[in-house]
């Protein structure tokens, strides 16, 4: 890294000129558009006094006997790699659960555990999304799912739902949307944004057409358990006679509160689990260990848990569902699940400059409904993952600022 001067005979530094370079990025990587939910949360962290109704994670305390075998785990030295399919511990869990649960019979090899049902539903899409192939989602929809069908060539086809139905899906209009070039369709219920919970008759429906068309049906099912009104709750396992079409995706984040554990899993046929455990071991190679123990307490442990976060839940949903009302320019329904309102404002008003103004200038920051689907710019999703003081709080806010507001 020196050389000799020939004059003085001393050494010299090498004069050395880099080049700047920018990094080459994928063309893919513009399919991902700047989450909607990130831009408000960044602007949030820059101001004081915020309440936010943004946060789309549980905000109650994970039960004391999950975080226990979590403890328990550490202490005990689990902190390696689990088999690349999962903890056996918690396939067999989880094969107990959904077999009881759904009154199907399972195997451990119908299961992948994943780190989280993000990482479930990335590898689902990016397995199968190609040009040509067509997949069906709703509009709005969580935002996961679009970004990744377009950054792997597949194209995006919108079903819209609408406030005034309650945001159900009407599955007329999905059997009507399909054709030559559909090649599956991504089903979520509980839905986030809307909280939308699809009867039966829906799922039954979409689920013996695609069977018929070989359609596949990807069903992202993580808010199953959070339903506010004793409805009988209709999964992909139970409404379809096999699993050759069907990817059912959950995880143990909003049921249990341990939505930072990272710990999911993908329910298909044993020759789809086969080709996604391959596809698993060269992304996350396997999920948090010691959270896959705490996982197999959270479904061999009491569930009463559950039922009383499900209870508080629906206390919030009832309240916000009063405040929305009593808010000038909002037009709310009654949603069943999640933890998600998603009202409309009036149709020329635009949400994403409204949840702006409305956050620097009361303090409440929400997520606009651009964030989640192209034909819901008028729209506002709200979390009421927060008391009910603070619901009560944020609306103080709200209500008196929305008067004031001239559409």
């Amino acid at each position: 890294m020196a050389e000799v001067a020939r004059d003085s005979g001393q050494t010299q530094p090498r004069k050395i000129k880099y080049r700047k370079a920018k990094a080459s990025w994928n063309p893919a990587m513009q399919a991902i558009p700047v989450p909607g939910i990130r831009r408000m949360v960044n602007l949030a962290a820059t101001m004081k006094d915020v309440i936010h109704l943004s946060i789309g994670q549980p905000d109650l305390p994970t039960p004391k006997h999950i975080i226990d075998a979590y403890i328990d785990a550490l202490n005990a030295g689990q902190t390696g790699y689990t088999m690349d399919a999962g903890l056996p511990e918690l396939l067999v869990a989880l094969r107990d659960y959904y077999s009881a649960r759904y009154n199907r019979k399972l195997t451990r090899d119908n299961i992948l555990i994943t780190s989280g049902a993000t990482e479930a539903m990335y590898l689902a899409i990016t397995s199968t999304a190609q040009p040509g192939r067509q997949f069906i989602i709703t509009d709005p929809t969580f935002l996961l799912y679009a970004p990744l069908i377009r950054m792997n060539g597949g194209e995006v086809k919108y079903i819209p739902t609408r406030a005034e139905n309650d945001h159900q899906l009407d599955p007329d209009e999905v059997i009507q949307a399909m054709g030559p070039r559909t090649f599956a369709i991504i089903l979520n219920s509980p839905n986030n944004p809307t909280g939308a919970v699809y009867p039966r008759s829906t799922i039954e429906a979409i689920v013996e057409e695609c069977a018929y068309r070989g359609i596949q049906i990807f069903s992202d099912e993580v808010y199953d358990h959070l339903i506010f009104d004793e409805q009988d709750y209709a999964s992909v396992l139970n409404c379809s006679v096999d699993l050759d079409n069907i990817m059912c995706i959950s995880s143990f984040s909003k049921t249990f509160s341990m939505a930072g554990l990272r710990v999911g899993w993908v329910i298909s046929s044993q020759a789809t689990i086969k080709s996604l455990r391959r596809y698993h071991m060269f992304t996350t190679s396997v999920a948090n260990t010691p959270a896959q123990f705490a996982g197999v307490a959270a479904l061999t442990g009491d569930q009463q848990c559950v039922r009383d976060m499900v209870g508080i839940y629906r206390e919030r949903r009832d309240k916000i569902v009063e405040l929305i009302d009593q808010t000038p320019h909002l037009t709310g329904y009654k949603p069943g699940g999640a933890f998600f309102a998603f009202p409309n404002l009036p149709p020329h008003v635009d949400g994403s400059d409204l949840a702006l103004r409305m956050l620097k200038e009361t303090g409440v920051c929400t997520v606009p409904g651009d964030a989640f689907g192209e034909h819901t710019s008028n729209a506002l999703r709200l979390s009421f993952s927060t008391t009910c003081e603070r619901l009560e709080e944020a609306f103080d806010r709200i209500i008196p600022w929305m008067a004031k507001q001239k559409f």
